[in-house]
């Protein structure tokens, strides 16, 4: 064995180690995560933990519990913004909210909402239809700082002329100034918007299901997962809806080649918007 398939087998053999130690620790596990991305954010976090092998972040992680804070600061994908694919949430204006008008009351489960910024572009679209009262939004994250950043409801100003132009792209009907208060450089949605919304820690890998749910966002979460860790998560969204619910995924995933395909009609294949419509059992 040469130097360089040595090195990266002992670089194998210690992520090996790190993994499983913070899984038997904390409870966290990211065996599943796929290998590109996770190796990506191992790398952030041990060079934000100024160590050299991840051995020593291991050790940092099992003694600190402050560490591993911002270990899992690391690790967590908070890529957002309101309104992200205008399209998207145009469909969900045009398509699926007249069907969810049809029920007295709805539940929606914004999976790995990050710092929430979809999650209040979905309660002023309700608000806009006028549903937004007869709606409860569950908005999770295993990343307890981005929840917390979520519940505030308060984004940098610089991001309002991008959140704009989402909206109206995404087929706003009001004035977006209209839902914020600024000032010292940042936005604070309105408080109506947050009244419907419930933000709560849920762990997509390790905690069960939301039953009952008439619509399921996951967007752009699953592309950080291995097949085995994206059916998984499938499953729990199909087992989490009612007959006919919805489940919107990111432009980049899809219900191909997953063990939940048969359970689910397409209903926009550009948008990723599926309606569970039946079939077999998940295997």
């Amino acid at each position: 064995m040469d130097n360089a398939v040595h090195a990266d087998h002992g670089k194998s053999i210690e992520v090996e180690l790190l993994l499983a130690g913070i899984q038997k620790r904390y409870g966290y596990d990211f065996t599943h995560y796929s290998r590109a991305s996770l190796m990506r954010r191992l790398e952030k976090a041990r060079a934000q933990a100024r160590v050299d092998r991840y051995t020593e972040l291991l050790d940092k992680l099992l003694h600190d519990a402050q560490c591993f804070d911002e270990f899992l600061r690391a690790m967590s994908i908070t890529v957002t913004s309101m309104f992200r694919d205008p399209l998207y949430y145009k469909a969900l204006r045009e398509r699926i909210v007249p069907v969810l008008k049809t029920f007295p009351f709805v539940k929606i489960w914004h999976a790995g909402c990050a710092t929430g910024e979809e999650v209040y572009s979905m309660a002023l679209l309700l608000h806009e239809e006028g549903f937004l009262e007869r709606a409860r939004i569950y908005a999770t994250d295993f990343n307890k700082h981005s929840l917390n950043a979520a519940e505030k409801g308060v984004y940098p100003a610089g991001n309002v002329e991008t959140y704009a132009a989402n909206y109206s792209e995404a087929g706003g009907t009001n004035d977006f100034s209209d839902y914020y208060s600024d000032g010292y450089e940042l936005v604070k949605f309105k408080e109506f918007l947050k009244e419907r919304i419930t933000f709560s820690y849920h762990n997509l890998v390790t905690d069960g299901v939301f039953g009952e749910m008439n619509l399921i966002c996951c967007r752009n979460v699953l592309i950080y997962f291995d097949k085995m860790l994206q059916d998984q998560v499938l499953t729990k969204f199909a087992e989490s809806l009612r007959h006919g619910g919805f489940l919107c995924l990111g432009n980049k995933e899809s219900l191909n080649f997953t063990a939940v395909k048969p359970l689910f009609m397409p209903v926009d294949k550009k948008q990723r918007i599926y309606r569970k419509s039946g079939g077999p059992h998940v295997v």
